[in-house]
């Protein structure tokens, strides 16, 4: 808690002596707290979604926002760090669910306690205040796709691979993407829905098996922002570069040498600093209860026209138009 003025600090634990009693009160925050929880830290692309509440925090000063999650791709650990938010007393949680049914249970209680609670990736979240997507996620699963038929000349054995099976957003995509597929009937999907849990070195030798068993497979349909580096570095070490084709989400950086070799055939993305910044824009006016209105616009590009709707509970689905796709050709666009 950044400090105020002597004076004015000295008023405030006077106020907090005065009112913690044997109810247990808690000690009223210097200034709302918003805290973002991600999937997994310490990988790009919640390395970048850091730098948005970063910089939503910067702009903000009126609000205390800051990010934390797990050191690894598991539910369970994520739950842990939001029940522990839950137990502070944060004002508002900005969350990005490994599994939506794991959290619903400290939502709901969360939501009781009058926490705002905001969701990103997970629009079958029912405990939500209001839950903001970057796309409509049928629409994004059918255009990665469409590129990869595409590319495979619209048949051949094809997979997909997501981050987990309780991935809201990447079983949509996927599925999207089966949907989409069914208009070419010489296109086969194998083995599909294979969990990378977001580990690149997991995927790469997952695919390096999926490559053995089924060494005439023309394409792999991807989900997690590091597959695409462990199935393209295993097409490209088996010699496969221009033979198998590899589309999925990923960052234009992490995945620049591999879109050069042609070992990714094509990347699909949100920026997920702007993400960042659309959920704890979200929060801050719930917190400051304002009403988030159809063709809205939350001040972040990408997000500057939003739809709105009823969620998959009594909160909000806000939906944004920040999908984009980029090849070797045009990746360097988008370099973060």
């Amino acid at each position: 808690m950044k400090s105020l003025s002597k004076k004015m600090l000295a008023g405030t634990a006077v106020a907090a002596a005065m009112l913690a009693g044997s109810a247990g009160a808690l000690v009223a925050q210097e200034k709302p707290v918003i805290a973002t929880v991600v999937k997994i830290s310490g990988i790009p692309w919640f390395d970048r979604m850091n730098t948005g509440v970063d910089a939503f925090a910067e702009a903000n000063p009126d609000v205390d926002a800051s990010q934390s999650g797990p050191a690894t791709a598991d539910s369970a650990q994520q739950l842990q760090i939001i029940q522990d938010l839950v137990a502070k007393g944060v004002n508002a949680l900005a969350v990005v669910p490994m599994d939506p049914a794991v959290l619903e249970g400290t939502f709901k209680r969360a939501m009781e306690r009058g926490i705002v609670v905001v969701t990103h990736e997970a629009d079958n979240q029912t405990n939500t205040n209001a839950d903001v997507e970057a796309f409509d996620n049928s629409d994004y699963g059918a255009a990665l796709n469409e590129r990869l038929a595409e590319c495979m000349g619209k048949e051949g054995k094809w997979t997909t691979f997501v981050g987990s099976l309780g991935s809201r957003t990447h079983m949509q995509w996927v599925g999207a993407g089966e949907e989409n597929a069914k208009k070419y009937p010489g296109m086969e999907l194998v083995d599909p829905n294979n969990e990378s849990f977001d580990d690149a070195n997991g995927t790469y030798e997952k695919a390096k098996e999926i490559l053995r068993k089924h060494p005439d497979i023309k394409g792999f349909q991807t989900s997690a922002g590091n597959d695409v580096l462990g199935v393209g570095r295993a097409i490209d070490e088996a010699g496969l570069t221009g033979k198998v084709c590899l589309v999925g989400t990923g960052l234009p950086n992490p995945s620049a040498d591999l879109l050069e070799s042609g070992a990714i055939t094509a990347i699909g993305f949100w920026d997920p600093q702007k993400a960042g910044m659309a959920m704890n824009a979200v929060a801050k006016l719930l917190l400051e209860k304002k009403e988030v209105t159809n063709g809205m616009d939350l001040g972040v590009e990408g997000y500057n026209k939003v739809t709105v709707k009823k969620g998959a509970g009594e909160g909000l689905l806000i939906v944004g138009n920040g999908m984009v796709l980029a090849d070797k050709a045009t990746y360097k666009e988008h370099l973060f």
